[in-house]
């Protein structure tokens, strides 16, 4: 299913987004990942992505903000917010139900993007 799948990545930890990026590459995926809100919205590119893995705390823009400007741009692309941090659910579930809690392994974390993948988007 992953073949030619392209994925957005934006979290701030350089290192973890490297880890996720190159786990996701080596199953298949595409993924293009930033460290800098910023710089992923500057470089989104609408009908492109169909996921993105967005980091919820992370400087400059939080995620919640980035997803808010993506899905004005873009509104079929499918979302999970990513956190090391409790965050409060059911503000997050106000926009995806797929929240990825940090550390994560990576058989979980493609058991995840591939659910949300498979789901009908709302």
């Amino acid at each position: 299913m992953s073949e030619n799948i392209k994925i957005l990545l934006v979290d701030d930890e350089a290192d973890i987004a490297l880890a996720l990026s190159l786990g996701l590459e080596s199953n298949g995926f595409s993924v293009d990942t930033f460290t800098s809100s910023i710089t992923a919205l500057a470089n989104f590119k609408s009908d492109f992505y169909k996921l993105a893995l967005l980091d919820i705390k992370i400087p400059e823009m939080d995620g919640i903000e980035l997803y808010k400007k993506i899905r004005d741009k873009d509104k079929k692309i499918k979302v999970c917010f990513v956190s090391a941090y409790d965050v409060d659910y059911h503000t997050v579930k106000e926009y995806s139900t797929c929240i990825i809690k940090k550390p994560i392994t990576l058989e979980d974390l493609l058991k995840r993007i591939n659910t949300e993948l498979e789901r009908n988007l709302d």
